[in-house]
């Protein structure tokens, strides 16, 4: 049904449907444009990011790529919109193709020398910092919606990903944990506010996969969970992947000073708010019994650990 859809969806821009490049949140293909060029169609999926949602990703990204940053603009159909709706309501875009390969994959990195991997993460701060400032001169059109990674979309009582303090699959104690973390990460990002930072477009899903490599040249794909939020959390985002490698505290050190801040407690804080709520994210998404729960778990408490104590 989804490969039919993806045809449907690609003659809008009059393009031909090369393969099924992944199919998580989005399902996403490689099209060939009229005239041979490669692009990538998104069949959003349905029930996550409405239509208004989605158009003010899109414009951002365009924005975003105007201003010189590494992110792959949207295309327009043929009808001169970035967005198509499919029988049954399904939203379909199109966006440039980039060239590259991801940095890593789930819990892998491209297995690079370690001097090039923190050449390589250096270089992402630097990139981070860039598209976080480019943002800061773009004017939001007025519809401009996203979802909010702010307090109350983290640890309120009804978080984007889910209360994972509340896990099901959770001991006693670990759940006496999470609820001890829960409350640690709303103080420590109630001073942050305090303290004179912003919430502000952030792209909130910087994974090794949305990293593309191509020689020196770095690129941010997929903006699907981008919203308003603290910038620090694209750093904690990045370095929840890296806390089993041997070399964490070099990469963090790179990918900080890249972005150019030293405040190490609070990304350190930042990455236990990522892995606190992967662990919500994965409890609403798996069904019981999947094995990514007790890795999800884990990786908190140990974060927990390291961070609280």
């Amino acid at each position: 049904m989804t490969d039919t859809l993806a045809q449907q969806a690609a003659t809008h821009w009059g393009a031909e449907v090369v393969r099924l490049l992944s199919h998580r949140e989005n399902a996403v293909y490689e099209i060939r444009l009229p005239g041979g060029a490669r692009a990538a169609l998104r069949l959003h999926r349905p029930g996550y990011q409405d239509f208004a949602a989605i158009r003010s990703e899109l414009w951002w990204c365009a924005a975003l790529a105007g201003e010189g940053v590494a992110v792959p603009a949207a295309l327009p159909h043929q009808g001169g919109d970035l967005l198509a709706e499919l029988p049954g309501g399904r939203a379909a875009s199109v966006i440039e193709w980039v060239a590259g390969i991801p940095l890593g994959a789930g819990g892998t990195l491209l297995p690079y020398p370690p001097a090039q991997t923190l050449r390589l993460h250096h270089a992402f701060g630097a990139l981070v910092a860039q598209f976080h400032a480019a943002t800061d001169r773009l004017t939001l059109p007025a519809d401009f919606t996203r979802p909010r990674w702010d307090i109350a979309g983290l640890v309120g009582e009804a978080p984007l990903w889910g209360r994972f303090w509340d896990h099901p699959e959770a001991t006693p104690t670990q759940t006496a944990r999470l609820a001890e973390a829960r409350d640690f990460l709303h103080d420590r990002m109630a001073a942050h506010l305090a303290a004179g930072a912003k919430i502000a477009p952030i792209h909130a899903d910087l994974l090794r996969e949305n990293i593309f490599v191509d020689g020196d040249r770095l690129s941010l794909i997929d903006f699907d969970d981008s919203g308003w939020g603290f910038r620090l959390f694209d750093l904690g985002t990045a370095l929840a992947q890296n806390l089993d490698e041997p070399a964490y505290a070099d990469i963090r050190d790179a990918l900080m000073q890249g972005y150019g801040t030293a405040d190490r407690a609070m990304v350190e804080t930042f990455t236990l708010m990522r892995c606190c709520a992967s662990v919500g994210w994965a409890m609403t998404r798996l069904g019981p019994g999947d094995p990514v729960h007790p890795r999800h778990l884990a990786r908190a408490l140990d974060c927990a650990a390291r961070v609280i104590g």
